[in-house]
């Protein structure tokens, strides 16, 4: 099969996800995953986790490009990206891969602030005088 492409998004950062397959390489803005997440093992985990469930883990290659956000709301776009593209791969794993909720997109967003508040909902400091 030929290439796959998905796109992840979480919060404003967003994954666009190339799957080939291959050997189990995933480069991530030009690096490998350990070399683009450093020490953050749970972080790491749960990018590999559509592939841990789908058993693919060394069968298909992903290139990825990540951008906007901070760098857990990246893995998170990147895992939903991965789960994409699974399921574009071959549509079996839909059945694996929707039960965890790894296909939906987690829609929660930053709320905006609100004129009159310090953030979104906080007050200023009631006075009595």
């Amino acid at each position: 099969m030929a290439k796959v492409y998905a796109t992840g998004k979480r919060k404003t950062a967003i994954a666009k996800v190339w799957l080939t397959p291959g050997s189990g390489k995933i480069i991530v803005n030009g690096m490998s995953l350990d070399e683009w997440l450093g020490g953050h093992e749970a972080i790491k985990k749960r990018v590999r986790l559509p592939l841990t469930l789908t058993k693919q883990e060394s069968s298909v290659d992903i290139v990825a490009t990540t951008f906007g956000g901070g760098y857990s709301a990246q893995a998170d776009a990147l895992k939903h990206g991965i789960s994409k593209a699974l399921t574009a791969f071959d549509e079996s794993f839909r059945s694996i891969l929707k039960p965890q909720g790894l296909l939906t997109r987690d829609a929660r967003v930053v709320e905006r602030k609100k004129y009159g508040k310090h953030k979104a909902r906080r007050s200023p400091q009631f006075s009595k005088r």
